[in-house]
């Protein structure tokens, strides 16, 4: 096939697709490829495995890529151009190929522009606009994705309203399938589980009805006649109150494998959540473990269980979820969360590549066949709240295309391209800037829960320590004591053998790893064992001590954040991309609205690291009867104050005012 010239960029093929349009667009760009005088890209033959993968070939001033799809050549045009705005030089060849097939972002969108545990503003998606008025956010979002490798997003909240598979509402959801295609991104949806109920006024849900059965086959039919690449569903069922498979006697294969057989004949897939806990165990961390284990060999090829990081919720730190590698008959795949419900929301620096780093360092990549990420986009102007989030949702891409980047490459490459002007600042800066970013989730589970302490979180909105919260009528394992067990004796929880033995479920060698204090990492020490106080530790410390040591740790680390920030002030990029929500608004250039959004932003975060280690020394301190360390001093509250403290739902996006305002 002759080549056809477009400018710099040239091409195998007359007709350019949308997706190659795309990638002319890119690499045409003024200054994308500085020292690059020609382009060409071809499509032919099988790359590795025959996915989305591409090879680079450099000679000189001219560039070739190489890809078997044309998303693969638009993968490429993004690599080139990553190199580009991170200052760094095109090798003379590059061979990449995604790790997972499917690499998925799961928004919690509901349909009336709210986001469940979202802090970057309203949807993203218009849905009373659509179909008729297309954004041009949506395409933004689309290429976001694409640059980082995403290639799939899930449109609103696992608690699904049934009326998002009515026909209105999914001739919305082709307008946005149809500006994401070209960027390589499949749309799926989230479903609830009781919709033939809800939207046609079926007498019953159950999967075994043959009419459910027939529903859900037709609504399959109707989607794929709108959307032909449609991707499948994600459903949450039998957890939190969502209809599921168990209200009706049957099991989560049953319910499962019945949208499997819907979407089948069409290629789509079913994401199954393992994030129950029904109380069929005393241990909360044990229960979806009893629920999916053994139902193991029983799900149809194209099911896949989508199972979080670790069995509690998102913590800060988490071991790792017993599932995985528990159920080797049945496809799993990983869900992360990139929106900080736990760990500050869009307030709190908290580079998160660190923690799914360990996460993969602990569960083989190759065990798991996808990776989900919980978005943190809304419709902020920088689309994440934080301007220095953006890195989250840039590392999540990154590490699941290649869950071999280690998290310093990751945050690099992302401060090269995003931050600094890699040209005039020192190297110093930058390497203070990065070890910042990576030692930020460390510094956050150190002020908020260190040791393995988890869940003690001001109830409902999960902002803030709250480890005395008695809520009347809520569940217990939705609250703080049901997890640090704080008393006379010691503090954490016993999962060990003479406590609920959830170190049962988890293979060797960390099952035995666990089970031994004097052999489980300090960092899940009180996530497995109830310590005493006076427990000696690997420093030297006695648990008492140490818990106050890693309080003070993080509050001082990120105390000296704003030391970073006002060394990096000057190499601020006055092109940069991340375009402050708040700060934008003021009369100021890109670099100094940045700059100033961010110091905001770190100014709150070490207030709340305060708070949290005043409220959790001076709580935890009533069961020790041991003094405060000359270290852990000074303390700026008293725990009477903290106790008054109750943030609303309103004020949390504002908690160092309403925390002020709460003590004087």
């Amino acid at each position: 096939m002759p080549v056809v010239a477009v400018e710099n960029v040239v091409f195998n093929k007359k007709r350019l697709t949308p997706t190659l349009e795309i990638v002319k667009q890119e690499l045409e760009r003024p200054g994308v490829l500085p020292d690059i005088s020609r382009v060409s890209v071809e499509s032919k033959g099988r790359l590795s495995d025959g996915n989305d993968g591409y090879s680079i070939k450099r000679d000189g001033g001219e560039v070739r890529i190489i890809s078997a799809t044309d998303i693969g050549a638009l993968y490429a045009a993004y690599h080139l151009i990553r190199l580009g705005e991170s200052g760094r030089e095109i090798p003379e060849s590059v061979e990449e190929s995604p790790y997972y097939a499917l690499r998925i972002l799961n928004h919690w969108d509901n349909l009336d522009g709210t986001i469940e545990r979202g802090y970057a503003g309203r949807s993203l998606w218009k849905w009373d606009e659509l179909p008729g008025t297309i954004s041009p956010r949506y395409a933004e979002y689309a290429r976001r994705n694409a640059m980082v490798g995403i290639n799939a997003t899930v449109l609103n909240n696992v608690n699904a309203s049934p009326a998002m598979l009515s026909t209105p509402y999914l001739e919305k959801v082709k307008a946005l399938a149809d500006v994401m295609r070209p960027y390589g991104l499949r749309v799926f949806l989230s479903v609830n589980f009781a919709s033939p109920m809800a939207l046609d006024s079926l007498p019953t849900a159950d999967p075994l009805n043959p009419a459910v059965r027939k529903w859900w086959a037709g609504k399959a039919d109707e989607i794929y006649r709108l959307i032909p690449d449609f991707g499948g569903f994600l459903v949450k069922a039998n957890s939190e109150g969502q209809p599921g498979p168990m209200d009706f006697g049957r099991s989560h294969a049953d319910g499962a494998n019945m949208l499997a057989k819907a979407l089948q004949p069409h290629g789509g897939r079913v994401m199954w959540r393992a994030f129950v806990y029904s109380p069929i165990d005393a241990d909360r961390a044990k229960q979806a473990y009893m629920e999916f284990q053994p139902l193991d060999g029983q799900f149809d090829p194209n099911v896949i269980i989508q199972i979080k990081n670790g069995p509690i919720d998102f913590q800060p730190r988490e071991a790792f979820s017993p599932l995985f590698g528990a159920m080797p008959s049945t496809p799993q795949m990983v869900e992360f969360q990139i929106t900080q419900e736990y760990l500050g929301h869009a307030n709190h620096l908290a580079f998160l590549a660190p923690m799914w780093e360990e996460f993969f360092g602990q569960v083989e990549p190759s065990s798991i066949k996808a990776v989900a990420g919980v978005a943190n986009v809304g419709d902020n102007l920088n689309m994440t709240g934080h301007p220095l989030a953006d890195a989250n949702w840039y590392a999540f891409g990154r590490l699941a295309w290649n869950p071999r980047l280690s998290a310093e490459e990751i945050a690099g490459e992302w401060i090269d391209r995003n931050l600094i002007d890699r040209g005039t600042a020192p190297g110093s800066v930058r390497d203070r800037l990065v070890g910042m970013f990576t030692g930020s989730r460390e510094a956050v589970v150190n002020y908020m829960m260190p040791l393995g302490l988890h869940h003690i979180f001001a109830y409902g909105h999960h902002y803030g320590p709250e480890p005395w919260c008695q809520v009347p009528g809520a569940r217990a394992d939705w609250l703080p004591g049901y997890y640090h067990q704080a008393d006379s004796a010691g503090l954490g929880f016993d999962r060990t053998a003479t406590g609920s033995d959830a170190v049962s479920q988890y293979p060797e060698p960390f099952r035995s790893q666990y089970a031994d204090v004097d052999k489980c990492p300090d960092g899940l020490l009180l996530w497995f064992h109830h310590l005493p106080w006076s427990h000696p530790m690997r420093s030297g410390r006695t648990m008492w001590e140490e818990l106050c040591h890693r309080y003070t740790a993080g509050a001082d680390s990120v105390a000296g954040y704003q030391s970073v920030w006002a060394d990096a002030r000057p190499y601020i990029k006055s092109s940069t991309p991340l375009r402050p929500a708040v700060a934008m608004a003021m009369d100021m250039p890109a670099d100094e609205a940045v700059w100033e959004d961010v110091n905001r932003r770190l100014i709150i975060q070490a207030r709340d690291a305060q708070w949290w280690k005043d409220a959790c020394i001076l709580y935890f301190g009533q069961f020790s009867g041991m003094p405060v360390p000359d270290e852990a001093y000074p303390l700026h509250h008293t725990l009477p104050d903290l106790r008054r403290v109750h943030l609303g739902i309103d004020n949390y996006t504002n908690p160092s005012s309403a925390l002020l305002d709460s003590v004087r």
